[in-house]
């Protein structure tokens, strides 16, 4: 097995891991409502499709690391684990940036004007369901999976691997679905940036 690569500290850690998801939280929420108008000299939606490029490759690395974790190679394990996270947090950067700099994109708003006509509902059809539905479940799980990933990485990195390996089998599914459905997600709103 592996040993412990930081010390133990529930209490800090702890401390540490609330204090992080809660501003990260505070941040999204409060960023998400403003919008920023600044040239930047490049398109703002790019940042989205660097989301996407990012929640792909974390995506693909959550399958990496689940099959070194199940073969016993533990700190290739660790290691993609690692990149996952860094990863994450750039995506979240970019994020951040994205909705500050575009604003909201509305599903379904060929001409721009911040409405979704019932011409323009329509001529989205089903697919706006879908969109929303999809919608509808990654953002509450985005917004609740950060303390998980956290914790998990905690676990694992103070060698407790017990309690590791009991919450990675929460954060684990839960991570996966917000990366793909982050994907699905930009997929579905591009046409409308």
């Amino acid at each position: 097995m592996l040993q412990a690569q930081i010390k133990k500290n529930d209490k800090s850690a702890t401390l540490f891991i609330w204090v992080v998801s809660f501003v990260v939280f505070a941040a999204v929420v409060v960023l998400s409502r403003v919008k920023v108008n600044a040239d930047l000299g490049f398109d703002v939606h790019n940042f989205a499709l660097f989301n996407a490029v990012v929640n792909s490759i974390v995506s693909v690395l959550l399958v990496a690391g689940l099959i070194a974790a199940r073969q016993k190679k533990y700190v290739l394990h660790r290691n993609i684990m690692v990149a996952a996270l860094v990863c994450s947090a750039l995506f979240l950067l970019s994020y951040i940036c994205h909705h500050l700099f575009a604003g909201e994109t509305r599903f379904g708003d060929t001409n721009h004007d911040g409405i979704v006509s019932d011409e323009e509902k329509s001529a989205a059809g089903g697919l706006r369901t879908v969109y929303y539905i999809i919608l509808g479940t990654h953002i509450p799980l985005a917004g609740i999976i950060l303390p998980f990933i956290l914790f998990t990485a905690y676990r694992g990195l103070t060698a407790e691997f017990p309690r590791h390996k009991k919450i990675a089998r929460i954060t684990w599914p839960i991570w996966f679905y917000v990366s793909v459905t982050g994907v699905l997600v930009y997929l579905m709103i591009s046409p409308y940036y």
